[in-house]
């Protein structure tokens, strides 16, 4: 079996290509072999690239068969047989091999030539990528802050759970958590965060906890994130810590994302154990209320990475500090006992 290469870095560029040029494969020209066809090129490659004529098919939205003719042809073209068929299996021939990695670097050229005008185009507007919660609840929410200091500045916010290579993707800054700020190469801690049970007032509206225990009958949320993060804090963890009598079953429907747990709770479908960044508007506005302050610690903290390249842009060292500084407040209001607003319902406080 060949190798299968790594994908280029903007599979975007060739689709669009080959989307823009309309092209019919039954009617493609045979061209001299110093000059062979670019579209040839692109179904050839794209075979290298992943495994398969079906694949390549679906990676350059086109059918199979378009595929296989536009290869016959480039083929025909070198006078060379660069694919091997072996029942349903299609393997690159000993030309084939030799072709594809000449091929491959001229496609990874291009896809280099797209990131560095994609880079000028964006030299000055500051690409932010967060864990996807942590975008929707907590940056979205601070960044209309920062563009009262800054007008002038471009913020582009991605939420994303994968860990971005800073550097070599278009990516400035990252707020990630825990364990997973050991991949970044420049790191600070931002804040720690606590979680605290909320819920709608909906849902007590017809019979409110009158003990901290009570909550535990009520349909509860949790939420549960993945494998290579620390255990957030657990509804079986907050029974422990009011001295549960244990004689109660605890059930819950897990969420793997913090904010389709608050969603689910904002719309009275039970308890979640919120981290407090992420809900204090809610509590503000009183859609959310929290009948007993009684918080849990994240057994981790949230970090700021980013690239040293980034410091260098417009805004971006004012960006950075920025960041640092709204983290620092974030850190304080997480850990003090919430100010719930007037007419909120609340019963009782620990």
């Amino acid at each position: 079996m060949f190798v299968v290469f790594p994908a280029p870095t903007s599979c975007q560029l060739l689709r669009s290509i080959l989307e823009n040029l309309n092209w019919d494969a039954s009617r493609e020209e045979c061209v001299t072999m110093s000059n062979p066809s670019l579209r040839g090129l692109q179904a050839f490659e794209a075979i290298g690239r992943c495994g398969s004529v079906s694949a390549a098919a679906e990676d350059l939205g086109v059918s199979p068969g378009a595929v296989s003719q536009l290869v016959r042809n480039l083929e025909q073209c070198l006078g060379l047989t660069l694919l091997e068929r072996r029942g349903r299996r299609v393997e690159l021939s000993s030309w084939g091999r030799l072709y594809y990695r000449e091929v491959a670097k001229g496609f990874e050229q291009l896809s280099h030539a797209a990131n560095v005008l994609t880079r000028a185009r964006n030299e000055s507007s500051i690409v932010l990528s967060a864990l996807s919660s942590v975008a929707s609840r907590w940056v979205s929410r601070k960044i209309f802050d920062w563009q009262s200091l800054c007008p002038g500045s471009n913020v582009r916010i991605l939420g994303q759970e994968q860990e971005p290579r800073l550097g070599a993707e278009e990516v400035d800054f990252r707020i990630t958590y825990g364990r997973r700020s050991y991949a970044h190469e420049h790191v600070a801690a931002l804040f720690t965060d606590w979680v605290v049970p909320v819920c709608s007032p909906a849902l007590i509206a017809n019979g409110a906890p009158s003990c901290p225990q009570d909550i535990l009958t009520f349909p509860l949320l949790n939420v549960e994130w993945e494998a290579d993060y620390k255990a957030s804090p657990q509804w079986k963890d907050w029974a422990s810590l009011i001295n549960a009598d244990g004689r109660q079953t605890i059930s819950s429907l897990s969420f793997t994302l913090s904010s389709s747990a608050i969603d689910a709770a904002a719309n009275g479908r039970g308890f979640v154990l919120a981290q407090v960044s992420m809900v204090q508007d809610e509590i503000a506005a009183g859609s959310l209320v929290v009948p007993f302050d009684i918080r849990m610690k994240l057994s981790e903290s949230y970090y700021l990475a980013w690239d040293r390249t980034a410091l260098e842009k417009p805004f971006g060292q004012n960006f950075h500090k920025w960041l640092l500084g709204v983290a620092r407040q974030q850190d304080q209001q997480s850990a003090q006992a919430i100010a719930m607003t007037p007419g909120a319902l609340r019963f009782g406080s620990s």
